[in-house]
């Protein structure tokens, strides 16, 4: 059920990008049984390789290359070089970042020996798709969070009726104190040279009540759920 919510949650902004998702999945699930096989470090750091290299270039290449192309162009045409590399025309992967650096995280613990393989392809799949934490973290490690997927849970109300009041008041803070100082600060950022000082001095004090906010209710909601 955890499992296809956090897809389902995923699929909600890109459908296609989640193949990236199960890509990374994969390919760090398999690489940690492989290791699993092989009793000596030296014979694992292939498979440890093989995950860095190939999640790591999934990673430049959906959130760096057009950054990094656009930064070197210029240099190029500094000595006259024909540089033409066309930049990407793809949405940045929300999250991207949070999910490779976990199943990688996974990835070094099984190579340094710290976690036996997870041979459950679907817990594993949820410890890295975990929604209340997939698309802004933190990054949990494998040791801390896999065990809590083989944990019973029997309805418990007072924990249900906490969890759920906590999100509430994440929800509050997100909702209606940060997105409303948004409707003042966001004008302001955006055209500063129209504005005075006292108007730059009160956007800037919303601003770090905005950010606050933002933040701490999304770690609310995340704690809650």
């Amino acid at each position: 059920m955890l499992l296809t919510a956090s897809y389902y949650f995923y699929m909600c902004w890109r459908i296609e990008y989640a193949v990236l998702l199960a890509a990374s999945t994969l390919i760090t699930y398999f690489t940690g049984l492989k290791m699993g096989q092989i009793p000596h470090r030296n014979g694992r750091l292939k498979y440890l390789a093989i995950s860095l290299v190939l999640n790591l270039s999934i990673l430049f290449t959906f959130k760096y290359f057009n950054f990094i192309n656009d930064s070197i162009r210029p240099l190029f045409n500094q000595f006259n070089i024909f540089y033409d590399v066309p930049n990407l025309k793809v949405l940045l992967p929300i999250g991207i970042s949070f999910y490779t650096f976990q199943a990688l995280s996974y990835t070094i613990d099984v190579y340094r020996g710290e976690k036996q393989p997870e041979r459950h392809l679907g817990i594993y799949a949820l410890y890295v798709s975990f929604f209340p934490q997939l698309v802004a973290g933190p990054i949990e490690r494998s040791t801390r969070l896999l065990p809590q997927f083989y944990k019973k849970y029997d309805f418990d109300y007072n924990r249900v009726t906490d969890g759920l009041r906590l999100m509430a008041w994440g929800f509050f803070k997100k909702v209606v104190v940060a997105d409303r100082l948004a409707v003042i600060v966001n004008p302001i950022y955006a055209n500063p040279h129209e504005y005075m000082g006292v108007h730059l001095l009160i956007a800037t004090f919303f601003f770090a009540y905005q950010i606050y906010c933002d933040f701490s209710g999304y770690l609310d909601i995340a704690i809650g759920a």
